[in-house]
């Protein structure tokens, strides 16, 4: 079945909002976010002298780059933005790869985050930490809203507005409807793994702990930085209508996403770390696809683009 790519803009008529969640889809989301930050804060003292082996880590890096970059590459700038078009192979295996990031299934994703730059840091933008003023406790408050507590609002961005091209498409759909079977896997297969490796039942336990509950962990609030932390400080090289930022020190971690001000000045372009000594590994995953054959039509920036918006 061959579908439309994903529209650069998403305009309408319908409203921003489509009712509020269930309260089986609420308690998800509470438990989807509290389980694996309680992980990560019992990580340190877990860790201390035992608990943590080399078989946990691989296993932890492996799962963190799949899952990080089907959120980056995946759920962002390919089914957000277009950045790419993508053969039928790799569009599937690109959001069951971001379902693993536990982050949402991938059209609710997709629409929060079409919302978010269709309303960038002003009112209807789900999750910009400049929604309740400037002051010190505004911003205190807007951090925490940014960061993580939009996403226990029972508001739901409405898909038929921002997504209607992952509803017209049967594989997307079929995927995001199998959201909690993604999520269970990407909690067992790594158990499962750790188990046949060391055959033991501690080392399915500990993998299943900090190659599953752990990486899970970490990756939200990498994603989630750059909704907050990427909104507030940092540099703004190029001209953009909100307040994003480039954040430096989050490149390796989000693989190029905290290069947030230009995606927000061009945010069709497929590399977000431009200037030089930019590390943008998505980018990079983007131009291996195309030199495979599985991606092409790549928005990559040029020169020309470059100066128009730095001069902006």
């Amino acid at each position: 079945m061959t579908v439309a790519e994903p529209p650069v803009r998403t305009a309408g008529p319908k409203p921003l909002l489509d009712g509020q969640r269930g309260l089986a889809s609420t308690v998800a989301v509470y438990v989807f976010v509290i389980v694996p930050l309680l992980a990560l804060l019992a990580a340190v003292p877990f860790a201390w002298g035992w608990g943590l082996g080399w078989t946990d880590v691989v296993l932890a890096l492996v799962f963190y780059v799949v899952s990080g970059l089907g959120i980056t590459v995946g759920f962002h700038r390919y089914f957000t933005h277009g950045s790419f078009k993508a053969k039928r192979p790799l569009r599937v295996a690109l959001a069951i790869a971001g379902s693993l990031a536990m982050q949402g299934p991938v059209i609710d994703w997709v629409a929060d985050h079409r919302r978010h730059h269709a309303f960038s840091d002003k009112e209807g933008d789900p999750h910009s930490p400049w929604l309740f003023g400037t002051g010190p406790r505004a911003l205190a408050r807007g951090f925490f809203h940014s960061h993580m507590g939009w996403l226990f609002g029972r508001d739901q961005t409405n898909e038929q507005r921002f997504t209607p091209d992952l509803l017209a498409d049967r594989d997307i759909v079929r995927v995001d409807r199998l959201f909690v079977v993604w999520s269970v896997a990407t909690l067992l297969v790594p158990a499962l793994l750790g188990g046949l490796l060391t055959w033991s039942l501690w080392g399915a336990f500990t993998a299943f702990f900090w190659a599953g509950l752990v990486r899970v962990a970490l990756l939200h609030h990498v994603t989630w930085s750059i909704n907050s932390i990427c909104h507030m400080i940092g540099d703004q090289p190029f001209a953009s209508r909100d307040h994003s930022r480039n954040v430096w020190p989050l490149a390796v971690l989000s693989f190029g996403e905290s290069w947030h001000n230009l995606h927000h000045a061009d945010p069709t372009c497929a590399r977000h770390g431009v200037r030089r000594g930019q590390v943008d590994i998505s980018a990079r995953v983007i131009q291996g696809f195309e030199k495979l054959g599985w991606a092409h039509s790549v928005r990559w920036p040029t020169p020309r683009r470059l100066e128009k918006l730095a001069a902006r």
